[in-house]
């Protein structure tokens, strides 16, 4: 969910997290867009970069603020519904197989509609499509809970991950067109506030159902307010439309997670002339990226849609469940710090990979030896073990020589990764109505880590996909 940093220490030749960091008054190179020349201590976006002519101190906290509101809500309309699955499979009549088919319908949605981000970007300006998708979001969560049935319940999931999928993709990039010179930590805000977002909506959701009178309708639709909250910080931007020419295209693009920071990998303006698109698909080390990247998705939606549950029907109260959950979504605010920082200073990215896959192993052993006895323990180790998604981002920035590189590999990896999956929340919900237990689908969970690891540690080998591209 939150691997921004990789891009800041990869070898792309992009600029370093302490240099992007560091006040100063030398001119340097931007990227496409950007102002030639800035004075680093001036405090927010450049007005050459905003199509305004002055940004005063409010505006800039307000964009600061409209960001972090942003971030929040990118994963609450899944991790809330996660602590509620069983009262919703009730109240709507839903089947097993239907919920894990609503546990299927993010990265679908993201791999869906996160491609159209750049270029309503192009069209409309990022701040207006990030405010429209705030909208959507609270359109949607707003409505689900209420639409009456099954059907209409899917489709204002649905309309509320494509507001998810779009700012998914733009956020990062606004970070990096706004504040250029402040990357790292503007990322870093922006990693925490989606981390806490995750979390809390696993939390707080059966606290709050109870407190509103113990009905799982208004428990999911008060998230609505905190969209409402992000859409109205947005207005001021929604007519900032000409960023940059190339505003809408991140050098890389992800989903709900989850994007990556644009602020690297991305072509100065001084560079050379454009190279023609890799031919990505003849590179091994890609294909390996993306199978990883799609082997570790597939546990993280499993996690948000089914965790929950799993702890539930062994024994655990609904309010625990919730907290276990959040545990497993909170890991990665740290993690996410350390594991592209300690990636990019090994030549080999295969041990990482080791240790977070057997996390994962051993998380799933204990929920199918004691689900409840050590429940806090194996929260904790799948949380360790979902910390593979900062990882991949990590090793995208790292497998290509160039931003352009880079930005086609990322392209292709988490496109790819979100289509590989989407089948498995569904069949781990086809497994559990069909078995009556957790039994099958844990085995489900810990078969798919082994080949997570295999092709994770062939990605994280030092080579890059020019080089295997071009043979």
């Amino acid at each position: 969910m939150m691997g921004p940093m990789a891009s800041d220490e990869t070898r792309t030749g992009t600029r370093t997290e302490g240099r992007t960091e560091t006040p100063t008054r030398t001119t340097r190179s931007t990227p496409p867009g950007e102002p030639a020349a800035r004075d680093a201590r001036v405090p927010g976006p450049a007005p050459e970069a905003t199509g305004t002519r002055a940004w005063t101190p409010w505006r800039v906290r307000l964009l600061v603020l409209g960001i972090v509101l942003a971030a929040v809500n990118l994963r609450p309309a899944i991790t809330s519904l996660g602590a509620l699955l069983e009262e919703v499979r009730d109240g709507l009549g839903m089947s097993g197989s239907v919920a894990g088919l609503l546990t299927s319908v993010p990265p679908l949605c993201f791999a869906v509609f996160g491609v159209a981000a750049p270029r309503l970007a192009r069209r409309f300006g990022p701040g207006a499509v990030v405010f429209g998708g705030m909208v959507a979001i609270t359109a949607g969560l707003l409505i689900r809970p209420y639409a009456g049935g099954t059907a209409g319940f899917l489709a204002a999931t649905a309309l509320a991950l494509m507001g998810i999928a779009l700012s998914n993709v733009l956020m990062p990039v606004i970070v990096k067109r706004f504040f250029p010179d402040r990357v790292g930590s503007m990322t870093g805000l922006y990693s925490m506030a989606l981390a806490f977002g995750t979390s809390i909506a696993a939390a707080a959701t059966v606290p709050m159902t109870d407190a509103l009178g113990g009905h799982w309708q208004p428990g999911l639709a008060v998230w609505a307010a905190l969209g409402a909250a992000a859409a109205l910080s947005w207005i001021p931007f929604v007519r900032a439309r000409k960023a940059s020419a190339s505003a809408g295209s991140p050098a890389h693009t992800g989903s709900a997670g989850t994007t990556e920071s644009a602020g690297s990998g991305a072509p100065r303006a001084d560079a050379p002339a454009e190279q023609p698109p890799l031919r990505i698909t003849r590179s091994r080390t890609a294909w390996a990226l993306a199978v990883f990247f799609g082997l570790q998705a597939t546990a993280a939606y499993i996690t948000m849609g089914w965790m929950a549950q799993i702890f539930r029907d062994a024994g655990v109260s609904a309010g625990t469940a919730g907290l276990l959950l959040a545990v497993i979504m909170v890991m990665g605010v740290p993690l996410a710090f350390v594991i592209p920082r300690v990636a990019t200073r090994l030549p080999h990215q295969g041990p990482i990979v080791l240790v977070l896959g057997v996390c994962g192993l051993a998380g799933y052993a204990g929920l199918y030896f004691a689900p409840a006895g050590g429940a806090w323990l194996w929260a904790l180790l799948l949380g360790v073990s979902n910390c593979a998604f900062p990882l991949a981002l990590t090793m995208v920035g790292m497998r290509a020589r160039t931003g352009a590189g880079v930005a086609q590999l990322s392209a292709f990896a988490q496109s790819t990764g979100y289509l590989i999956s989407i089948p498995g929340p569904l069949l781990v919900g086809v497994l559990y109505q069909h078995s009556g237990g957790w039994g099958l689908p844990i085995a489900l969970m810990s078969a798919l880590m082994v080949p997570q690891i295999v092709v994770g540690v062939l990605a994280g080998r030092d080579r890059t996909v020019e080089d295997e591209a071009a043979r």
